[in-house]
C-alpha cells in the first residue's frame, strides 16, 4: 500500500507521526545532532536526546523548535525529511501530502516557515492546521456541533487554551508556558534547596516518575544524581513528590491564570456548556499527575485528561487528512 498522507506533531518536545488507516506509526524527541566539523546530522530523534548534556565541542545537540515554533530551520527541515524517510523509505513513487500542527498563536512567518520546511523536506503539499483543533478532535470531541468545548493543550513549548464551536476557534490564548517550564522549575528549585545542579533529562525524568500537582498523603521518592554546586563533585539525593509538587506549583499557577483570561471573555451561552460538559486536557505536559483535580479545583469547572493525551494533535492530523473536502476550508491554511 502506498503511503500518499502523513500527519505529524511537530512538537518542541516530541514529535508524533501519523499515517491514516494505519495510527500512529512512531514517535520521536525533537531533537537532532549535529557534528558542527563536517555540518552533518549525526543523529535525530531518540539517539539525539541521549546525547544531551554529553557531547563533545564538535557535536551540538538541538532542539530545533522553541516554545513550539521554528527556532532553526536547516535543521528542523533535517527533522522532516528524517520522519518522511522513516515512513516511506529513501526510495519512493510519490511525494506525500504533509499535516502539521502548529500553536494557534503562530505568526504568518513562522507559518509559512513550517510549510517551506516541509517542501524542501520532500513533500508534495503541506497544510497546517491549528493544534487545539487536532487537539479536540482527537480527543473525540464533536467540533462541528453548536455548542461550547473548552480544550487545554499542554504541550513541551506552550500551553494553548481554546473555547472551540461550530467547527471553529472562538476565543483563546496561547502561553509559552508548558511542560519544559516545569522541567526548569524542578532544576531550579533543587539548586535552590540542596545546592545541586542537574540536567534537563534528570528533570524531565523527576516529573515523570513521580511529579504531581497536588501534595499526597503518600510520598513517593526518587533518587536522583547532579554535581554539588559548593564541592563540584557528583552526588546523590533523594527527592520526594511533595517537594516538586511546590516545585511546579508557579507554573501550574501561570497556565490556571490563561485557563480563567480564556473563560472571562467567552460569550454566557458557551460558557454555560462548558459547566455543563466540563474542559478536557491534552498534550503531553497534562499528563502530570492530579493536574485534572488541580484545575477543577482552582476553577470550578470539571476537567478531564484525554485517552493518549500525549498522541491527541497526531490523531486529529489523521482524522483531518481522511476528511480533507470537510475541513480545508474551516481548519486549514495552505501556502
Amino acid at each position: 500500500m502506498f503511503i500518499r498522507k502523513i500527519g505529524i506533531d511537530l512538537g518542541t518536545c516530541n514529535s508524533v507521526v501519523f499515517v491514516p488507516k494505519k495510527g500512529i506509526v512512531f514517535q520521536e524527541p525533537s531533537v537532532v545532532a549535529v557534528s558542527l566539523a563536517e555540518n552533518k546530522i549525526l543523529a535525530v530523534g531518540t539517539l539525539a536526546k541521549e546525547m544531551i548534556g554529553r557531547t563533545p565541542d564538535a557535536i551540538k545537540v538541538y532542539r530545533p523548535l522553541r516554545e513550539g515554533v521554528i527556532a532553526d530551520y536547516l535543521v528542523t527541515q533535517a527533522m522532516l525529511k528524517y520522519f518522511i524517510d522513516k515512513v516511506l523509505g529513501h526510495f519512493r513513487l510519490f511525494k506525500p501530502e504533509l499535516m502539521i500542527g502548529v500553536p494557534a498563536g503562530i505568526t504568518s512567518t513562522e507559518r509559512r516557515a513550517v510549510i517551506e520546511a516541509g517542501l524542501a523536506a520532500g513533500a508534495r503539499d503541506v497544510y497546517v492546521a491549528k493544534e487545539p483543533i487536532l487537539s479536540a478532535i482527537g480527543a473525540g470531541i464533536t467540533i462541528n456541533d453548536c455548542s461550547g468545548n473548552l480544550i487545554v493543550d499542554i504541550g513541551g513549548g506552550t500551553s494553548e487554551v481554546a473555547v472551540i464551536s461550530l467547527g471553529g476557534i472562538v476565543n483563546w490564548q496561547s502561553a509559552r508556558i508548558a511542560g519544559d517550564k516545569m522541567d526548569k522549575a524542578i532544576s531550579d528549585f533543587i539548586k535552590r534547596k540542596y545546592n545541586l545542579a542537574i540536567g534537563e533529562q534528570t528533570a524531565e525524568e523527576i516529573k515523570v516518575k513521580i511529579g504531581t500537582a497536588l501534595p499526597e498523603s503518600e510520598e513517593r521518592e526518587l533518587e536522583i544524581r547532579g554535581r554539588d554546586l559548593i564541592s563540584g563533585l557528583p552526588k546523590n539525593l533523594k527527592i520526594s513528590s511533595n517537594e516538586v509538587c511546590e516545585a511546579v506549583s508557579d507554573v501550574i499557577s501561570e497556565i490556571i491564570q490563561v485557563i480563567k483570561i480564556v473563560l472571562r471573555e467567552t460569550p454566557p451561552e458557551l460558557s454555560a456548556d462548558i459547566m455543563d460538559k466540563g474542559g478536557v486536557l491534552a498534550g503531553g505536559g497534562s499528563m502530570l499527575r492530579n493536574l485534572d483535580k488541580k484545575i477543577s479545583e482552582s476553577i470550578g469547572v470539571p476537567f478531564i485528561l484525554a485517552n493518549e493525551a500525549l498522541s491527541c494533535v497526531a490523531k486529529g492530523t489523521g482524522v483531518v487528512l481522511e476528511n480533507l473536502d470537510v475541513y480545508k476550508k474551516s481548519i486549514m491554511s495552505k501556502r
